[in-house]
């Protein structure tokens, strides 16, 4: 994948081309190597990139045990791998991803972190020097000869890999430095080989070197001198020393010899398979432990370089056991070779990550695994065992109350000496013996609805003679439910997708861990009487919410719970899984001229005031301009300062008033907060017009006595809700009578508003036929198309 058109732009300025030799791409420059007398450390050019304290908190000699702990990783080595480096035809380099991989050891360069790169491609691009000076010199000489260019008739020889080398090594560091330095940042070459590492005055130089060079801030490039390099020799890890054969082995060897924090190798596949990644069963491990190489088949090698997955995989398990983590991972695959290193370095579920510490659970993958298969088995049970299940989860919740409120307590008190939850959330986190009775009357309810939902016949079509279709109601798979705070927002969702069939995986916030932890045991206690225990699985693994969005392959559908910055941010990580929810809740109450005064105060203070952090309290108050300077006013303000609400006066509002409110700063702004926004419109159509350009779709009511105009503005606003004389706190999938919700929707494909069992829940079509064949109903077929609608029976 190509690098930013900025990064490509410099590459085409004076600065790049004056690296580059008038003979097409070849650099002249050579640079010093190691070893040499020439050989002194560059200056470092300083970046305008303000450097950051990368702080080194791992215990020395110790790899890190999970990928969320490499973000403190400060040394940290690159292997660039022959196929990535180099181009799909072996002849010359792949300039933009090499482009691209220079930007990001830059980026993490000018943080303050140490960076080293052993690279390949010297071979490949001496390579490309050699053929094209071959076939000029041949060419010029047949035009001597012959008096004519015989271009056709010409041949390249096989070319001798180190006389390649020899012969592009310097280009290729040229061509490092040139793109360096767009960064600032200066590179120093070093050439090594076996004996840099068993003669041991060699290889203290060689440490003392590199070690000079970071302090620098100098970014090393080592590679072996394969100019002068022997041919390989038989390996000797099992002798405890790995051989400097190829730049895996090469790559590990420095990393342990330099104590480095973390090893980055870069192929052309995304990581450690099961098997074969060409393979259709093949499966990307996410993290491989010492031990598990007997689950491992190995294919064929690269199509260039000397190694293969199975000497990764040895070099990687030789630097963990020496303390250095290891990720292996694509640096060829388009859609991410722009951020795979900085991608792993921040945490990121990217290619296998090596680790000493296995988990004693399952992993995500396999949760989801075992989500889909009991899901699918739920799904297929009788309506009234689905009913069974969502029943004994009410009654455990009941019957286990004490236990209950006695684990929510310990989060509660935990959250309150930490300080970090606002009183909204507290009051969100904190479970009550109210909370819990009405959470099973909502159970029940679910469980009511739950008779007629998975499977139910939606339309018949008699669509010929003998051929019937049917479209019947089916779950959608596996969900991924995302919420903060609310503990009982687990076995509500548990319920829903108990009802619908649906696998799940439930996230919950560290804030909640007891709670979650008891009341998913009681789900799944619930589930075990008809043995899909494992259709809900509680992820309690390490995993950022980032790479659960990225598992486009086992969930079907994101549901976020929790705060609007928390809906954005899934919606914006989601890698190809629809997202179900809404990313604000503006909502706008508007008064209008024919308003009673005793219901819009009692409409207001309610959408406002009875909980200001829900995503469907008031956030802007839209007044008839004939209603300002009226007593009807005045008692609107005075209710809302007695109730302590922050007032900032819309632009128009501003205007009307010599001292008014602080101006608000933005008119699509979400308090979430005991703080309100009033703005001042002309008529219902200017409403409307507003809410349309500054509301976020959720939920907007009118408060009048004039029933045309009420119509007029629940027909015409464009919201998931719309309400009339009510508060807007109603939106909610309880008070709709759907026992509960997975959230609110504002999109306008699938479910919109709020999203109760319906909104769980897909089609798919059954067609019956007799042996007909489209062709059958061609111009001169036999058979013709009838379309007739059939009647829906009620189901029993």
């Amino acid at each position: 994948m190509l690098c930013k058109m900025g990064l490509i732009n410099h590459f085409r300025a004076a600065t790049f081309n004056s690296t580059l030799s008038k003979a097409g791409l070849w650099p002249t420059k050579c640079w010093p190597t190691y070893g040499s007398a020439s050989y002194k450390p560059l200056a470092r050019h300083w970046s305008n990139v303000p450097f950051l304290t990368i702080p080194l908190r791992r215990t020395p000699g110790k790899p890190f045990a999970h990928r969320s702990e490499l973000k403190q990783a400060k040394r940290v080595v690159v292997k660039l791998g022959s196929a990535v480096v180099t181009r799909g035809d072996e002849c010359g380099l792949a300039l933009g991803r090499l482009a691209s991989i220079v930007e990001q050891v830059s980026v993490l360069q000018n943080q303050g972190r140490e960076m080293m790169i052993v690279t390949s491609g010297a071979v490949a691009f001496g390579k490309q020097r050699l053929r094209h000076e071959i076939l000029l010199s041949q060419s010029v000489r047949q035009a001597l000869h012959s008096g004519q260019n015989q271009l056709k008739d010409m041949t390249v020889p096989v070319l001798e890999a180190r006389a390649c080398a020899a012969a592009g090594q310097s280009g290729l560091m040229a061509l490092y430095e040139a793109m360096f330095t767009q960064y600032s940042i200066c590179a120093a070459q070093i050439l090594v080989t076996n004996l840099d590492f068993h003669d041991e005055q060699k290889r203290r130089n060689l440490s003392s070197t590199l070690h000079e060079l970071l302090r620098m801030n100098i970014v090393p490039i080592i590679n072996t001198n394969d100019a002068v390099v022997p041919p390989p020799e038989p390996n000797s890890d099992l002798q405890g020393v790995i051989s400097v054969k190829d730049n895996d082995s090469l790559a590990a060897r420095l990393a342990v010899e330099m104590r480095a924090d973390m090893l980055i190798i870069l192929s052309d596949v995304e990581g450690l398979f099961d098997s074969p990644p060409g393979l259709d069963d093949a499966k990307l491990i996410d993290t491989f432990y010492p031990g598990d190489q007997q689950s491992i088949t190995f294919g064929t090698k690269s199509r260039v370089g000397l190694g293969g997955m199975e000497a990764k995989v040895k070099a990687a398990l030789w630097a963990l056991q020496g303390g250095t983590s290891v990720v292996i991972a694509s640096g060829t695959h388009p859609k991410v070779t722009g951020h795979v290193i900085t991608d792993i370095v921040e945490g990121k579920k990217v290619g296998t990550f090596f680790s000493e510490v296995k988990p004693a659970g399952p992993t995500i993958e396999q949760q989801a695994e075992m989500a889909r298969t009991d899901g699918r088995i739920m799904a297929s049970l009788q309506p009234d065992q689905r009913a069974n299940i969502i029943h004994r989860l009410a009654d455990l919740l009941t019957d286990n109350r004490e236990e209950i409120l006695k684990a929510n307590k310990r989060d509660v008190e935990k959250a309150v000496a930490l300080g970090r939850l606002s009183q909204p959330l507290l009051k969100r986190l904190s479970l009550t013996t109210a909370k819990l009775n009405s959470l099973a009357i909502g159970l029940h309810q679910i469980a009511a609805s739950a008779q007629d939902s998975v499977g139910r016949l939606i339309r018949r079509t008699r669509v010929a003679k003998g051929l019937d279709l049917e479209q019947i109601t089916v779950p959608i798979g596996v969900l991924l439910v995302i919420f903060e705070s609310r503990p009982d927002c687990l076995p509500q969702v548990s319920a829903l997708a108990i009802a619908s069939g649906n696998g799940l995986l439930l996230k919950g916030g560290k804030e909640a861990t007891h709670s979650n932890h008891i009341l998913h045991h009681l789900t799944q206690e619930a589930l075990s009487i008809h043995g899909v225990k494992d259709a809900v699985h509680l992820v309690s693994t390490r995993e950022e919410v980032e790479d659960l969005c990225r598992l486009d392959k086992l969930i079907d559908l994101i549901i976020p719970r929790g705060s609007s910055q928390l809906v954005r941010d899934i919606q914006k990580a989601s890698k190809g899984i629809p997202v179900l929810g809404h990313s604000e809740g503006i909502c706008h109450v508007y008064l209008d001229s024919n308003a009673n005064l005793e219901k819009a105060i009692k409409i207001v203070r309610d959408s406002k005031c009875d909980y200001p952090a829900a995503c469907n309290a008031l956030e802007t108050l839209l007044v008839h301009r004939d209603l300002l300077r009226t007593p009807f006013f005045d008692q609107i303000i005075d209710m809302l300062r007695v109730e302590q609400v922050k007032i900032h006066a819309g632009p128009k509002f501003a205007s009307y008033l010599t001292f008014s409110p602080s101006e608000v700063k933005s008119l699509r702004l979400e308090y979430g907060d005991l703080e309100c926004c009033i703005e001042v419109v002309d008529n219902v159509q200017d409403a409307i017009r507003h809410i349309h350009k500054y509301g976020s779709s959720h939920t907007d009511a009118i408060v009048t006595e004039n029933e045309e105009t009420a119509e007029y503005f629940m027909q015409h606003v464009d919201s998931a809700c719309v309400f009339w004389n009510a508060s807007t706190r109603f939106s909610d999938g309880y008070r709709f009578g759907l026992g509960a919700e997975v959230g609110i929707s504002t999109a306008r494909i699938h479910a919109r508003g709020p999203v109760g069992l319906e909104g769980l829940l897909t089609t798919k079509w059954l067609l019956r036929g007799e042996g007909q064949a489209v062709c059958d109903f061609a111009e001169q077929g036999s058979m013709s198309y009838i379309h007739e609608n059939l009647p829906v029976p009620n189901r029993t």
